[in-house]
């Protein structure tokens, strides 16, 4: 299965594609989509939706994972946040994939074994995990690390079945 991760920001939004086969992970491609700060809000959704078809036409992903939005202090950057993460739901859907969402928590104990696991430690385990990746920046790394929480809980689901493993996970 081939799954695209997908770390959502309004100047930079991360995506990370790989290749699951059972247990096995095998890195495609990453990188980040980013939108011009000094432009109108609208015009930077429009840059995000672009950079992200680009991306889905290019790896042809089957599924597709976003890490869902923290609330932080700051009302505007939160709204601002949740329109991005909007575009990052709404293009690989328009795509006909299936998208699942991740709370950052699960994310990183999936790949780092601790829920509040620092961004450095998430990076050294996607490098890990993906030896081949060329996840350079922070977003493009944590979208890895999105994809591989997804291959993970897919495996699982295809294991155990999806009523039983989300019974499980409540």
């Amino acid at each position: 299965m081939r799954i695209i991760g997908l770390d959502p920001g309004l100047q930079h939004t991360g995506w990370g594609v790989i290749e699951a086969k059972g247990t096995h992970l095998h890195f495609l491609g990453a990188g980040v989509v980013h939108s011009d700060a000094k432009a109108g809000l609208a015009k930077r959704l429009v840059q995000l939706h672009d950079g992200l078809r680009l991306v889905l036409d290019q790896y042809e992903p089957e599924e597709a994972a976003v890490e869902e939005t923290f609330v932080n202090k700051n009302p505007t950057s939160t709204l601002k946040l949740g329109v991005a993460r909007g575009v990052a739901l709404l293009v690989p859907a328009l795509y006909g994939l299936k998208v699942d969402e991740y709370p950052a928590n699960r994310v990183k104990k999936s790949v780092v074994g601790a829920g509040h696991a620092a961004k450095e430690q998430v990076q050294m385990m996607v490098h890990r995990l993906l030896p081949a990746s060329s996840a350079e920046s922070p977003d493009a790394a944590d979208a890895l690390a999105v994809a591989i929480c997804h291959a993970h809980h897919a495996t699982s689901l295809e294991k155990w079945g999806a009523a039983t493993f989300r019974e499980v996970l409540r």
